[in-house]
């Protein structure tokens, strides 16, 4: 081959290496859209007539959603052209944000809402320091995990183990078990997909049982959800009340539903029904049929980044994708379980679609990342 061969074939090379380098995943894009243009929708039907009522302006949380949507469509737009491989070099510094905001938010610096002190509040709005927790805490489990070591022995897991538990703890202390037990629960999905073992995982699932009976029982507003969990009727306007009311939206929107806007649970018998219940509304609003093309979509969207993760140029970016789409999916199971009163009461907001804007910045941001990494996924 000559030496004007080899140019034009280096040529052609990089200039492929370009194209493949600017397309993305567009399902997974038109896929997270219809998600967050669903929310937008609902948050409004689900909260006009309490924002009305409370607030004096029915749009209150409609105008919000709709700026947070915006900031998340550019906080998407700009991870999804960020060097993903600058993610790892900068894992310290989202960690240490978050930690920073973790320990704020226990001072004076927090909100206190309905006895938990979760928020930061920063001129008129107010930012959720465990969103960012999530994020730095798969950022940085991604970066330390070691796939032969991990393959190997248990040893492999006790770094990515170590990371887990501190994020736990300083979530924990808010007190938010939900979003504490998600963390966990990412980081073992991550390790999991790195090779961990089966033996191993049931090993720390085992484990993990007398902890959760212990944080359950040492809380008497926690055992009383546990409690109320194994019959829901008996308490039905103690703390089985919002279970209880979710039940009889979904109950009551049957296969169809009552139609967009004509929610009756929406009319104060939810409270503050745009945010972790909000899937009753849907459910009571859109019937069977809605909440079932809503589960569809998410599984297509689980299943895009599966394969963007399975197809991933490097370990990094797979565990970095693993770990994304991991807390998505845990997030989405936990909501709809406790909305069907499948498991205790919890909060935990449904993604792209619950009323919250660091949460919605924060998964719009992620779901850039998936779409940064897909555009070097091997063909």
């Amino acid at each position: 081959m000559s030496g004007s061969q080899k140019k034009e074939v280096k040529k052609n090379g990089e200039k492929n290496q370009k194209q493949r380098a600017r397309s993305f995943d567009q399902y997974i894009l038109f896929a997270t859209l219809i998600l967050v243009s669903i929310g937008i929708v609902m948050v409004f039907s689900a909260s006009y007539v309490q924002a009305g009522k409370r607030l004096g302006d029915q749009y209150y949380f409609l105008k919000r959603n709709v700026a947070y949507a915006v900031i998340g469509m550019f906080a998407l737009f700009f991870m999804s052209f960020f060097n993903y491989k600058k993610i790892e070099k900068y894992a310290w510094f989202f960690a240490g944000a978050s930690i920073l905001l973790l320990i704020a938010v226990l001072t004076p610096l927090g909100t206190n809402l309905n006895g938990a002190q979760r928020w930061i509040r920063i001129g008129g709005m107010t930012i959720m320091p465990s969103e960012l927790a999530k994020f730095a805490s798969i950022v940085l489990i991604a970066k330390y995990i070691n796939r032969r070591y991990i393959e190997k022995s248990i040893g492999g897991a006790i770094l990515p183990g170590i990371i887990c538990i501190s994020f736990f703890g300083l979530v924990f202390l808010q007190p938010d078990l939900s979003t504490a037990g998600t963390i966990v629960m990412t980081g073992v999905c991550m390790m999991f997909a790195a090779g961990l073992q089966w033996r191993y995982a049931f090993i720390a699932a085992g484990s993990a049982i007398p902890a959760v009976l212990i944080l359950a029982l040492s809380s008497e507003y926690r055992w009383k959800r546990v409690t109320g969990f194994m019959d829901p009727f008996k308490d039905e306007l103690g703390n089985n009340y919002q279970v209880i009311q979710s039940l009889y939206a979904l109950g009551t929107g049957g296969l169809f539903g009552l139609g967009l806007g004509r929610s009756n649970e929406k009319f104060l018998y939810i409270p503050e029904p745009q945010n972790d219940f909000i899937f009753a509304i849907i459910g009571e609003e859109l019937g069977y049929i809605g909440c079932i093309i809503i589960l569809m979509l998410y599984v297509f969207l689980i299943y895009r980044c599966i394969k963007v993760a399975m197809n991933a140029p490097d370990f990094f970016s797979c565990m970095l994708v693993s770990g994304i789409i991991s807390q998505i999916a845990i997030q989405i199971m936990i909501n709809i379980a406790v909305v069907t009163s499948s498991m205790p009461a919890t909060g935990m907001p449904l993604p792209f679609i619950s009323f919250g804007g660091t949460s919605l910045i924060i998964l719009m941001a992620s779901i850039g990342v998936v779409l940064n990494v897909s555009r070097y996924t091997k063909r």
